[in-house]
């Protein structure tokens, strides 16, 4: 589909972007990636070794002439640590961008949304280009573009809770407020919520254990890769507006009576 996503200069070619965590093993990990047709790949700095490369290690699983590796901040409870891992990914070399997450709570995993607001400006100001993983609220979206944010990454659900989009109308008052990509991050459980997401606007997804998680990893891949490019043909198609009544699918006129 030639449809590009253009994020400060970068394009992506894929709008479906995955995660590498929960996977039985790193070749696992490799052949959904390649059945997902995505061209972005998150990577937990945190979990991942990255540093020393003499190590088996998930990068090199991932062709980085093919895919554009996104390190992410994830299991990160303060600012601090989660500043300390995004300069690790790009002093190691690995990437300026990053996904930025800042935990507030360790049952729900919701964002710490000061916590994170403070962090995307540090980095933004260091030449990071930052995505942060946030909650539904518009206000908060807003502040964040204020703060530098390259894009925002509101959740559609809790973390691998897998209910998809719980607040629909968050997000389309978060597309209507930023002028940044809005890319839906969590809570997707199945094809139909990455197509949803497509269909509300947003610029794209990101999935982890709908993928991983699934009987059949390799399948639900594939899936995902028709739901997104399904979505965002029928957003850009329009669909057509919600009527309370019927109304005749044939013309009246000139009917025989």
């Amino acid at each position: 589909m030639d449809d590009p996503l253009i994020i400060r200069g970068i394009e992506f070619k894929s709008r479906l972007w995955v995660g590498t965590g929960k996977y039985k093993n790193f070749e696992e990990t490799a052949r959904a990636i390649e059945a997902s047709g995505t061209d972005v790949v998150t990577v937990a700095v945190r979990r991942v070794n990255i540093i020393d490369r003499s190590k088996e290690n998930l990068l090199d699983y991932i062709d980085p002439k093919k895919y554009k590796i996104l390190p992410n901040t994830a299991g990160c409870y303060t600012v601090e640590d989660a500043l300390r891992y995004a300069r690790l990914a790009r002093e190691a070399g690995v990437s300026d961008m990053v996904k930025l997450e800042v935990i507030g709570d360790e049952k729900t995993l919701f964002p710490d949304v000061c916590g994170l607001l403070k962090a995307t400006e540090i980095l933004a100001k260091e030449g990071f280009i930052v995505f942060p993983y946030t909650n539904d609220d518009p206000v908060t979206a807003k502040r964040l573009v204020d703060a530098g944010a390259a894009a925002v990454m509101p959740l559609g659900a809790p973390i691998g809770s897998g209910l998809g989009i719980r607040n629909p109308y968050n997000i389309k008052i978060i597309l209507e407020t930023v002028n940044v990509p809005v890319i839906v991050d969590a809570g997707v459980g199945t094809a139909s919520d990455v197509s949803q997401a497509m269909e509300l606007g947003c610029d794209a997804v990101l999935v982890n254990t709908a993928i991983a998680g699934a009987k059949d990893p390799i399948m639900m891949a594939q899936a995902l890769k028709h739901a997104w490019i399904a979505g965002r043909l029928a957003y850009k198609a329009g669909r057509i507006p919600k009527k309370l009544y019927a109304s005749a699918s044939s013309p009246i006129e000139g009917m025989l009576t």
